[in-house]
């Protein structure tokens, strides 16, 4: 019975360093999660045992070190949850490893080409369409399309000193009949840049100004208006002229400001609205009139020049035009049960009915863990504690195989008896 005892011992032995040189063969696995052996005793209704059996060979999902690499499709996974990939077939396959890249359809898939899922993008400006069935997240190479200017804001500073024009016709070319000038860039339907030109005389009447805009680009008039202070200098009102130049009451708005009308050009849309916003505007005795950098909402198209991963999982290209936007959200799946999951080779893992089904959600939200962009988690494998262990197996494997030595020696014994 000693000899069945003692190979179950060497085979157990064996299997131990088996773990533990796959454990240190990918220390330097990204994503890797280390194994232990359990092992258990076997009888057969007596009180002697026959030996030792492999249990179970348990994997630790403790987190890895996390480590810079400073790449932009490397993504660092801590605390709770995989990556969720899908092969050729459809199947569902999840991981740990974050190094990412790109497949010839501009799909993200990981270094054995599986594509990495997640929430895509859609609208106009795109937003993520959170609950939707999760999609193979793609980087595409589309055009921004251009998006028309609807609004705008302006600080007008007025100088109260300022005297009124001797010039009693205002024209932009008479630099003469205006006291100060202001410029911003907007966009039509189409992405064509037009120069507006705010130009504004002071009235006579105490606290108002007369303000004439201009799209220099075209020539043509978007607007008069007339700004009225109360005597703090505080921007009360804004109300339309007439073509008269008596002011159209039914405009007077003193917080959104003045709407701009604007004629696109090659083809763009005309009569497009642009409402100016002019609140915070001031007439104070400031020595010079100076204006606040403007801001606008359109922009012209753009051409994808990079593309990053945030720590959120979105994924956020950036264009030509200088505007960014939204490409898509990588998901995250959970398990009640994550060791219950069954390794598939490749540094995946797929679900069994151990590990029940997957949950999805996005990094940073309830039990989720969060994720760093430009980063990797590095495998968790303690080499210290690794070498150790294969010590306390070969000295182990060594016990067992002294234990048939002996035993071979009694049987000898026995048998050279006369």
């Amino acid at each position: 019975m000693s000899f069945s005892q003692a190979v179950s011992g060497l085979g157990a032995a064996s299997s131990n360093l088996d773990v533990i040189g796959n454990n240190i063969a990918n220390a330097a696995t990204a994503g890797f999660k280390s194994s232990t052996i359990a092992f258990a005793d076997m009888f057969a209704g007596s009180n002697v045992g026959l030996g030792t059996k492999v249990a179970a060979v348990i994997q630790n999902f403790n987190d890895g070190t996390t480590t810079t690499t400073s790449r932009g499709l490397d993504v660092a996974l801590s605390g709770n949850g995989f990556f969720r990939m899908t092969d050729t077939s459809g199947a569902v396959y999840y991981s740990r490893n974050g190094q990412f890249t790109l497949d010839e359809n501009r799909n993200l898939v990981n270094t054995q080409g599986l594509t990495v899922t997640g929430y895509p993008a859609s609208g106009v400006p795109p937003t993520i369409q959170t609950g939707a069935n999760p999609v193979a997240i793609t980087i595409p190479t589309t055009q921004m399309a251009a998006r028309a200017t609807t609004t705008a804001s302006q600080v007008a500073n007025l100088n109260s000193t300022d005297s009124t024009s001797d010039v009693p016709v205002f024209s932009a070319g008479d630099v003469d009949s205006y006291n100060a000038k202001s410029t911003m860039t907007v966009y039509d339907s189409q992405g064509n840049d037009h120069t507006l030109d705010m130009y504004y005389v002071k009235d006579s009447t105490a606290n108002s100004w007369t303000v004439h805009a201009i799209d220099s680009s075209t020539g043509e008039a978007a607007g008069d208006f007339r700004m009225k202070f109360d005597t703090n200098g505080q921007l009360t009102g804004i109300t339309r002229l007439k073509a008269d130049g008596s002011d159209d009451t039914s405009t007077t708005d003193g917080t959104v400001g003045l709407t701009i009308n604007l004629t696109g050009a090659n083809g763009a849309a005309a009569n497009q609205a642009i409402t100016l916003n002019m609140l915070g505007s001031a007439q104070q005795n400031t020595g010079s009139t100076t204006f606040g950098n403007p801001t606008q909402d359109g922009y012209a198209p753009g051409d994808l020049t990079s593309y990053a991963i945030n720590d959120d999982g979105t994924i956020t290209g950036t264009y030509s035009n200088q505007e960014t936007q939204l490409l898509g959200q990588i998901v995250l799946a959970s398990f009640s049960n994550p060791e219950g999951l069954q390794s598939a080779g490749d540094n995946v893992w797929s679900a069994t009915n151990s590990s029940g089904q997957a949950a999805i959600g996005l990094a940073n939200t309830g039990t989720y863990g969060s994720l760093t962009a430009g980063a990797l988690e590095a495998s968790n494998v303690d080499m210290s504690q690794e070498l150790v262990n294969m010590i306390v197996a070969q000295r182990n494997y060594q016990a067992n195989a002294q234990t048939i030595k002996t035993q071979d020696q009694i049987l000898n014994t026995l048998v050279n008896l006369r």
